[in-house]
C-alpha cells in the first residue's frame, strides 16, 4: 500500500531567505542530489526526500535555521531551482511550491508527461490525492499551504508538503513516496506521532470504512433532505436515525493516556522539533559530533592527499565536508539528531553560529570539483569525501570522543569573523 513515509512538526517561523544564502543552498543542495544520483540512482533521491529526518538534516547542512518551518520552503525552492535547470541530465524535476505555485502543480505535471510519455492524468490525480489525504481525510488541525511533487522520468515520485496551524504556531510537514503503491484511502499511514491535542478525524483508518460508505450514501441523498436533517441536529443537538447516524461514528483517534504525548509511528521516521531557537547540547548526539570534529582536525594528511591539496581547504572546511559526506552516504539511523548537521554551515539566525561564507564556498568548490573529476574517471577526490564519513564512523566506534558542546560553540563564534560569518 502507499505509505506516507513520515512527517515533521516544526515551530512556525516567518521571514525570507536572503539571496546570499539562497544561492549557496541551491548550489550545495544540487551537488548533494547529483552525488546521490551518481552513487545510488534517482530512486534513492526520492527515498531520501521522503524521509523527514534526512530532509531536516539536509536543511541544517545547507545553513537554514535548524528547526524552523522555513526549512521546507527554502530547501524545496533551492532544489527546484537547481534540479530543474538540469532536469534532462538528472532525470528528475520538482513541481509545485508554496501558495500560488502549489496550484500550478497539475499544469507542470501535464507538461512533464508530454515530454516523457508518462500518464499525466494519473500523476495529477496522485498529486491531488496526497494533498487531500493530508488536508481532508486526515483532519489534524493543519491547513496545507505548500505542495511539492518530485517526479522522475521513470514515473517514480515523492511528495513534500506542509500545513499550518495558526493557533498553535506550528507547521507540519508531510512526506510521501511512490514505492509500494496500493491504496491512498485505507491505512496509508501506519501510525501517527506528535503532541496529543485531543481528537482528530481520520477517514483513512480501516475501521472508518462504514463511515466512508455512509458518507458516499449521504452524498447521493436529496440535498433538501440533508439540509433539513442538519437543521434538526443543530436545533435539537440530537442525531436522527438515518444514514447520518453512521456519519456520527467517524473514526476519531485520541491518545487514551493523556499524560503520554507520543505514540509510535511507521518506521519512526517522524520528528517533533522543539520551540527554542538556540541549538542545545541535548539536541545533538555529542558522540557523533565529536567524531566529526576529530575527523576534521585530526585526519592524517597522507590519507587525503588529493583532497587536502585543494586550495583553501582547511580543518574547518573538512568539518563541513564530513557532515555533507554523512548526508550523502549515511544510513537512516544517522539522522535522528538533525541539529548536529547545523555544525556544517551554521544558521542564518545565528544558531548555532553565523553562516561561515568562506567555509561554505570552499565546501561547494571541493564537492563540485570531486564530482566533475569523477565524471572523467578520476574518482580519488570523490572517494576521499566518502572516506570522511567512514573515518568519522570508525572514530565514533573505536575512540568514542564526545564533543565539549560549549567549547565547540565558543570556537565557532571566536572564528566567525575570519570565516566570513553572516546572519539575517
Amino acid at each position: 500500500m502507499i505509505k506516507r513515509t513520515g512527517y515533521a512538526d516544526l515551530p512556525l517561523h516567518v521571514g525570507t531567505v536572503p539571496k546570499w544564502l539562497a544561492d549557496r543552498m541551491m548550489e550545495l543542495g544540487t551537488l548533494i542530489v547529483e552525488s546521490l544520483i551518481i552513487n545510488y540512482g534517482k530512486k534513492e533521491v526520492l527515498r531520501r526526500l521522503s524521509d523527514p529526518l534526512w530532509f531536516q538534516s539536509l536543511g541544517a547542512v545547507l545553513g537554514m535555521d535548524w528547526h524552523s518551518s522555513g526549512i521546507t520552503t527554502s530547501v524545496m525552492y533551492a532544489l527546484k531551482r537547481g534540479i530543474n535547470r538540469r532536469a534532462k541530465e538528472f532525470g528528475l524535476c520538482v513541481c509545485g511550491g508554496r501558495g500560488k505555485y502549489s496550484r500550478k502543480t497539475p499544469e507542470e505535471l501535464l507538461f512533464l508527461a508530454d515530454a516523457t510519455g508518462l500518464d499525466g492524468e494519473n500523476l495529477v490525480r496522485t498529486s491531488k490525492l496526497t494533498a487531500k489525504v493530508d488536508s481532508t481525510a486526515i483532519q489534524d488541525g493543519f491547513q496545507l499551504y505548500q505542495h511539492n511533487f518530485i517526479l522522475s522520468d521513470e514515473g517514480d515520485w515523492a511528495v513534500v508538503q506542509q500545513g499550518m496551524n495558526g493557533e498553535t504556531q506550528k507547521a507540519r510537514r508531510y512526506h510521501w513516496c511512490s514505492e509500494n503503491v496500493k491504496d491512498f484511502c485505507e491505512e496509508p499511514h501506519t501510525a501517527v506521532i506528535g503532541e496529543n491535542r485531543g481528537k482528530i478525524l481520520n477517514l483513512t483508518a480501516k475501521d472508518a470504512n462504514p463511515t466512508k460508505k455512509a458518507i458516499i450514501q449521504i452524498s447521493k441523498e436529496n440535498p433538501e433532505k440533508i439540509i433539513k436533517e442538519c437543521k434538526q441536529i443543530i436545533e435539537t443537538n440530537s442525531f436522527p436515525k438515518s444514514p447520518l447516524k453512521n456519519a456520527t461514528e467517524l473514526e476519531l483517534f485520541k491518545n487514551p493516556e493523556p499524560e503520554k504525548t507520543k505514540i509510535l509511528l511507521y518506521n519512526n521516521r517522524n520528528l517533533t522539533m522543539p520551540s527554542h531557537h538556540e541549538v542545545r547540547a541535548e539536541d545533538v548526539d555529542l558522540k557523533r559530533l565529536g567524531a566529526v570534529l576529530a575527523t576534521a582536525y585530526s585526519t592524517p594528511t597522507d590519507n587525503f592527499e588529493d583532497l587536502l591539496l585543494t586550495q583553501g581547504l582547511g580543518p574547518r572546511t573538512l568539518q563541513t565536508l564530513t557532515l555533507v559526506s554523512e548526508v550523502i552516504y549515511g544510513t537512516p539511523s544517522r539522522f535522528y539528531d538533525p541539529a548536529r548537521f547545523s555544525f556544517a554551515n551554521g544558521g542564518k539566525d545565528g544558531h548555532p553560529f553565523p553562516v561561515p561564507l568562506k567555509v561554505y564556498d570552499n565546501a561547494i568548490q571541493v564537492l563540485q570539483d570531486s564530482i566533475e573529476k569523477s565524471k572523467l574517471g578520476y574518482k580519488d577526490k570523490s572517494e576521499c569525501i566518502k572516506r570522511l564519513h567512514t573515518t568519522a564512523l570508525e572514530i565514533e566506534k573505536n575512540c568514542s570522543p564526545e564533543a565539549d558542546f560549549e567549547k565547540t560553540l565558543a570556537f565557532e563564534r571566536e572564528n566567525s569573523d575570519a570565516w566570513g560569518g553572516k546572519t539575517v
